[in-house]
């Protein structure tokens, strides 16, 4: 199996070091770019699996670096951000970030995030009890594909956003908290702020065009139901 393709966008050269040798000792396949007009290019040439993406960036920010990116890959976004600054990490997930950390962080805990996010991207169906397909009234979910189709149209979803949907549709009317799909979902222990639930299932909602297939339980969590 071919290495996976992680790129790092980051314009501060000692993050660059530290996380290079991480990835080498991975052995993955990786680039890096240290503005954002740059990174754009690469992400664009190189296609990665993974994108590890500052928020403060020179000659375009990882905003809109990452709005860009978002017109035409779904691929795996972890933002980095600056500890105090809150209104980043909100923004980043609306703009279609996947996960997010605050600087200064862990490498490990970077590449414990990579690799989480590796395995669910990988995560198909392997043996015959389990099904391949998740079907309901209006709703169908292709899990070898990572496809949804709502009716007839296909709705394009990003990695997390497909992973909540699946979680939740195979759970089918029961209520999950934030803190279970954070955990099912991510794949690992998570401290972060599970307003990042909240940002993905609204994304979900809005793509899917149907509130009802997704309810708040207020104070609880959420429940999948296709009415």
């Amino acid at each position: 199996m071919p290495a996976a393709k992680i790129l790092l966008i980051d314009d501060e050269q000692s993050i660059h070091n530290v996380i290079t040798a991480y990835l080498k000792a991975e052995s993955y396949d990786f680039k890096s770019a240290l503005d954002g007009i740059t990174g754009l290019s690469t992400a664009r040439s190189f296609k990665p699996d993974v994108i590890i993406l500052d928020v403060m960036l020179p000659g375009m920010d990882g905003i809109e670096l990452l709005a860009n990116l978002r017109r035409e890959s779904n691929v795996y976004v972890i933002m980095l951000t600056a500890r105090s600054e809150e209104t980043d990490k909100i923004v980043g997930l609306s703009v279609g970030a996947d996960d997010y950390l605050t600087k200064p962080f862990s490498p490990r805990e970077l590449i414990a995030r990579i690799k989480a996010a590796l395995r669910r991207l990988q995560n198909l169906p392997s043996t015959a009890n389990e099904p391949a397909t998740l079907n309901f009234p209006h709703l169908h979910i292709d899990l070898s594909a990572r496809r949804v189709w709502v009716g007839e149209r296909l709705v394009e979803l990003t990695a997390v956003e497909f992973d909540l949907l699946v979680v939740l549709a195979q759970h089918h009317r029961m209520v999950l908290s934030r803190e279970q799909l954070m955990e099912k979902v991510w794949g690992y222990d998570y401290y972060g702020d599970t307003r990042v639930v909240d940002v993905h299932i609204g994304h979900i909602r809005q793509k899917l065009g149907n509130d009802h297939f997704i309810e708040t339980i207020r104070g609880v969590g959420y429940r999948f139901e296709d009415k």
